[in-house]
């Protein structure tokens, strides 16, 4: 009988080496490892990674195809050591395989998920979750970047972020406004202030002084959201700490065009702050919202204006 809880970490660690950075994929690996241990399954098959991956009942049938693609990765992992192992084919559940629509958050949600932040218990962990929310919201940075940050990569001074070793390994520095500095700055004083001997080099940190936890990031906020009463029209997709990214990343193509800039000459900018290796890549961040259209047409219109 396998012992599947370590495979998996096995696994991961083989993966983690091989320079994919596992996040809740990780976790995910984790669970599909333990209901083998619980079944107790002699060797991992099809109606396991079929029976797992279908919970919960209620769940989005992407979701159930994203499950089942990370048992079957675990799975081609396993059969190099257990020839009894069966990969679930590619197909067996449907994938929509369309991407799903993020949520564009306006000036508004953003202060209202904020001001819900604001009635965290105690006084620090809601002064933190403020300040995180924000800084995402005006740089565009990934959910799990700000949590990484120590204090020597937030140089104040220079007005510069530097994120370090993030997907796919790379690193960037982002040059902040100086309204990001002040409150940035702001929040470090009164952090300090409440503890001055540092438990973590954390930038932010949780009540206890410690480097504050993506998963608890993740688990705040969409409690805030919900407290927020920000709806998605996609109800298995409720706003993400995520769609922050790409809300910048729209926000950002409609500030160029309302400045009359060439919006695609500037294109490998938006990639190299994002952190991207090409614009390519960027493309997936950009959504066609009503104002970004009408801007877009306006563009088209003139242009054709322009022809003799």
């Amino acid at each position: 009988m396998t012992d599947f809880a370590s495979a998996a970490a096995e696994y991961l660690a083989t993966r983690r080496a091989m320079g994919y950075h596992f996040g809740n994929q990780g976790r995910v690996v984790g669970q599909f490892a333990a209901y083998l241990d619980r079944v107790g399954a002699e060797h991992l098959n099809i109606a396991h990674a079929l029976a797992w991956a279908k919970e919960p009942a209620g769940a989005a049938p992407a979701w159930w195809a994203v499950r089942l693609s990370t048992a079957r990765g675990f799975a081609r992992y396993l059969s190099a050591f257990d020839p009894a192992t069966e990969v679930p084919p590619v197909g067996l559940l449907p994938d929509p395989g369309h991407r799903a629509v993020p949520y564009i958050y306006s000036e508004e949600d953003v202060a209202r998920v904020r001001e819900a932040a604001g009635r965290l218990r105690p006084e620090h962990r809601a002064d933190t979750y403020k300040t995180l929310i924000a800084l995402v919201a005006v740089t565009g940075m990934r959910a799990g970047e700000p949590v990484r940050l120590d204090r020597g990569d937030v140089d104040l001074g220079q007005g510069l972020l530097t994120i370090r070793n993030t997907k796919f390994g790379k690193s960037r520095q982002l040059p902040l406004h100086p309204s990001t500095v002040e409150a940035l700055t702001a929040y470090a004083q009164r952090r300090d202030e409440r503890r001055p001997r540092a438990k973590s080099p954390s930038f932010f940190t949780s009540a206890t002084g410690t480097r504050l936890l993506r998963d608890n990031l993740t688990t705040v906020f969409p409690r805030l959201v919900r407290e927020a009463e920000l709806c998605s029209t996609n109800r298995y997709r409720p706003p993400r700490l995520h769609d922050l990214r790409h809300s910048w990343a729209v926000r950002t193509i409609i500030s160029w065009y309302r400045d009359g800039l060439d919006v695609e000459q500037r294109l490998p900018l938006l990639s190299t702050w994002l952190g991207h290796a090409s614009p390519r890549d960027s493309y997936w961040y950009l959504t066609a919202v009503p104002e970004l259209l009408e801007l877009v047409a306006e563009r088209i219109d003139a242009a054709a204006e322009a022809r003799p």
